[in-house]
């Protein structure tokens, strides 16, 4: 019998785990912790590893797994960031993602965050604090009326835009990949428009040397003192001090963020104070702006699928076949 161990399990992961593990006739042992170089040593006599993570692996972890035997990483989430490919690839590691476990999870919680910036409901929320039921300067406009520019118009990005164009959004695009299936909802043109003219950008392309830190000053800049920025991907997209100076100096409406950049501080557990950092903090007292612990994803549809999908991987490798994920670097 096979045997596979699952770092970071969630409760609401575990039935779709013990399903699995009796449909396929395999071994699979949960545990709530990450895999560190603490940890890695619970996978000693396991033949596979199934992850979930936004913290950097450990460089060390790699020849520690290598030296066990096993024979591949899977990430059961659409990053892998985190993972260091050279490494991996060094020491005879496949690595394997799930790219699309429910892009419509991620959509539906960009768009709700999009409503609620744009009908100021955190500014009512600040005002109703305070005991102030007045609505006097809180106009605010209809999506119809708006462009939402979409960075990474991939299996997210593509459902990002069909939902905004269901509400009667102008919805244009920029990726390196047209889909003509996706046509009917979007239009696509380069970054610089949809920077310039889009009244919601949000982001779904993945973290890697070319997108890094590419919404910086120099890009708030060239956006609608009007717009506002959606970061449901990751944080590493976003300089986050610039996006604290552009709000501070009005340059962007506000933003709503699924993630940030040093999120693995605090993010997933219950952190004490000290952990906290000072852009968390000037953020989160900031009535136009939404954060969110990195939870997009997290629906009934979405965790049964991460599941079965990297476990479907994880299989494969171990029976010699072809992954149906792998991550090409």
């Amino acid at each position: 019998m096979k045997k596979i161990i699952m770092y970071a399990v969630l409760d609401v992961e575990q039935p779709f785990i013990d399903a699995y593990a009796k449909a396929h006739n395999v071994e699979i042992k949960s545990v709530a912790e990450r895999l560190t170089p603490e940890t890695v040593g619970w996978a000693k006599g396991f033949d596979g590893i199934d992850i979930q993570q936004t913290i950097p692996l450990d460089p060390s972890i790699y020849p520690t797994l290598k030296s066990f035997g096993i024979k591949q990483i899977t990430a059961r989430m659409v990053g892998f960031d985190f993972i260091d490919l050279k490494l991996a690839k060094e020491n005879g590691l496949i690595v394997t993602n799930v790219p699309a476990y429910s892009p419509r999870a991620i959509a539906e919680m960009g768009l709700t965050q999009a409503l609620r910036l744009v009908r100021k409901l955190g500014y009512y929320d600040d005002r109703m604090d305070q005991l102030d039921f007045r609505w006097s300067g809180l106009e605010s406009t209809e999506i119809y009326n708006l462009t939402v520019g979409i960075i990474g118009a991939g299996h997210i990005g593509g459902a990002t835009a069909q939902l905004y164009s269901a509400l009667g959004a102008k919805v244009i695009a920029v990726d390196p990949v047209h889909h003509a299936e996706l046509e009917p909802y979007l239009s696509y043109t380069d970054l610089d428009r949809v920077l310039k003219e889009s009244d919601i950008v949000t982001i779904h392309t993945p973290l890697n040397n070319e997108t890094s830190a590419m919404l910086n000053a120099e890009a708030f800049k060239k956006m609608k003192p009007s717009a506002y920025l959606i970061n449901m991907a990751r944080g590493g997209l976003v300089v986050t001090d610039d996006l604290i100076a552009a709000l501070q100096n009005h340059e962007i409406a506000g933003a709503a963020l699924d993630t940030l950049a040093d999120e693995g501080q605090f993010f997933e557990k219950q952190a004490q104070p000290e952990e906290i950092p000072e852009d968390y903090k000037i953020l989160r007292a900031m009535p136009n702006v939404l954060i969110s612990p990195h939870s997009a994803f997290y629906t009934d549809t979405a965790m049964r699928n991460i599941v079965e999908m990297g476990l479907d991987d994880v299989m494969l490798i171990l029976d010699g076949k072809r992954p149906n994920y792998p991550v090409v670097e």
